[in-house]
C-alpha cells in the first residue's frame, strides 16, 4: 500500500491562470482602461465606472477601493499621495500597467466582433473610442 502526503497545491506555473487572477474582478480591466490616457483621480475613476454602463448600480466605494488596492498590489497602477487638507490622491498606470493596455484594446476589439452591441455598452465603448 503506498502511502501518499498530503501536500498544499502547488502555485500554478501557468500564465493563463495567473493572468485570470491578476484580472479577476468586475472593475479592473474598466479601471485599467480608462487610466491609459492619463493619471485620474478616485472620483473620476468612479465616475467613469458608470458612464456607459446601461442599468449598471453605482459602485460601492469599498469595492472601488479594494479593487484599485489590488491592481497597485500588482504593480499595474501606482498611487500618488499629495499629502494635502482636502486629500488629493491620483492613479496612474505604471509601465507593467501601460504594457497591458494592448491586451486591453485586444479583448474589446473581440468583445466588438463577436459578442456586437452588448460589449459596447458594457465597455463605455463610446469613452474607449
Amino acid at each position: 500500500m503506498r502511502t501518499s502526503t498530503s501536500r498544499a497545491p502547488v502555485s500554478c506555473g501557468c500564465p493563463v491562470t495567473a493572468f485570470q487572477k491578476l484580472i479577476s474582478g468586475k472593475y479592473k480591466l474598466r479601471i485599467l482602461w480608462d487610466l491609459k490616457d492619463g493619471p485620474l483621480r478616485y472620483g473620476e475613476i468612479r465616475t467613469g465606472l458608470l458612464r456607459g454602463a446601461v442599468g449598471t448600480q453605482e459602485i460601492a466605494p469599498r469595492v472601488l477601493s479594494r479593487e484599485l488596492k489590488a491592481l497597485s498590489a500588482a504593480e499595474l497602477i501606482d498611487r500618488r499621495d499629495y499629502g494635502v487638507v482636502p486629500p488629493k490622491v491620483e492613479y496612474r498606470l505604471t509601465r507593467k500597467g501601460q504594457s497591458f493596455i494592448p491586451v486591453i484594446a485586444a479583448i474589446r476589439t473581440w468583445g466588438t466582433r463577436h459578442l456586437g452591441q452588448s460589449a459596447s455598452s458594457v465597455s463605455g465603448a463610446s469613452r474607449a473610442s
